[in-house]
């Protein structure tokens, strides 16, 4: 598990700008059995997450005309249980973090894994959440 005093402020950057944390199973179920659109940000360290996932995640989210009923959030490497149990709702698809999820109605319907946030710009995963929000967030 990631020390508390580097997670927190990767957590703040996503916290203070309205998400909503899902730190354990319990919540991670509550949530996705809940009717609307939730948005996950599997957070994480590494530095695709800092550079392009997260900043993506916040421009999509600012830009959008459509938007998710419910922004949340989870660290991968530290909210363990949480992450574990969103994992279960991402089958088929392996576990990646970074990795942004859209929920509707608790299902999937849109992923992005890791390997479509490395090496691309904000500007290009925001534009990719801002057509899924105008396909599913209506």
């Amino acid at each position: 598990m990631y020390p508390e005093e580097i997670v927190i402020p990767m957590k703040e950057e996503l916290t203070e700008n309205g998400f909503t944390e899902l730190l354990t199973s319990a919540e991670v179920n509550a949530q996705l059995a809940k009717d609307g659109t939730t948005l996950v940000m599997i957070n994480s360290v590494c530095g695709c997450s800092a550079g392009t996932a997260r900043p993506g995640v916040l421009l999509a989210v600012s830009n959008a005309t459509q938007k998710p009923t419910f922004l949340t959030t989870s660290f991968a490497g530290f909210d363990v249980e949480a992450v574990k149990a969103l994992r279960q709702h991402l089958m088929p698809y392996p576990p990646s973090s970074p990795a942004i999820a859209l929920f509707k109605n608790g299902q999937l319907v849109h992923f992005i894994e890791r390997h479509q946030i490395e090496g691309r710009p904000a500007q290009m995963i925001a534009q990719n959440l801002i057509g899924a929000f105008e396909q599913h967030c209506n």
